[in-house]
């Protein structure tokens, strides 16, 4: 009886997975026109998967959304397939799995996480997928596009957007306080 339940809880876990990939899938192409990178709603959306799912299965939705776009499925904002790993902004992505296993490990770290822990864990998420996503743009823009004035870059490519996700961030804590009784009935740390 007992593997019977376990089956069932990891075949939701893995329903709700597939329901962030989509979600992100979605978030990818609602774009608001902006200089020089349109503005999109992915981070919310990656954040609320590690704030939802865990850290495990946080990571796992965008990990599975990281690949299904590197094999051709057009779920990235300009399509998808392996060439992606030479756009400047795929260090963003690939922060995207760091993010959701930041937020959830922060987050689940006792039985009902409150709102602060929340914002915390969005927060400290949103510095993960900055992370990844400065170190590999530097290392494109330098290496691969030799290219010089990497701080001005960054200032085009990062500062500009940093004032939008801390909002988004602080929305991100304020839905998953709300969402996260009604998708886990039983919250349970991972």
């Amino acid at each position: 009886m007992e593997t019977s339940e376990k089956k069932v809880s990891a075949a939701q876990e893995l329903a709700k997975c597939a329901i962030f990939v989509v979600l992100m899938t979605v978030a990818a192409y609602i774009k608001i026109p902006f200089w020089p990178v349109p503005l999109s709603f992915q981070t919310v959306i990656c954040v609320l998967a590690g704030l939802l799912l865990g850290w495990k299965y946080g990571a796992l939705s965008m990990l599975c959304y990281l690949m299904l776009g590197l094999v051709g499925v057009p779920v990235f904002t300009k399509g998808g397939g392996y060439w992606y790993v030479m756009e400047l902004t795929f260090g963003y992505i690939l922060g995207f799995v760091a993010a959701a296993a930041t937020a959830g490990a922060i987050a689940h770290r006792n039985n009902m996480p409150s709102f602060r822990r929340m914002i915390f864990a969005s927060l400290a998420a949103m510095f993960a997928d900055y992370l990844f996503g400065t170190i590999y743009f530097c290392c494109i823009w330098r290496f691969y596009m030799h290219a010089s004035g990497v701080w001005a870059a960054l200032w085009t490519y990062n500062i500009l957007y940093i004032f939008k996700d801390i909002v988004l961030c602080v929305l991100a804590a304020l839905l998953a306080k709300k969402l996260l009784p009604i998708v886990n009935k039983n919250f349970r740390a991972d």
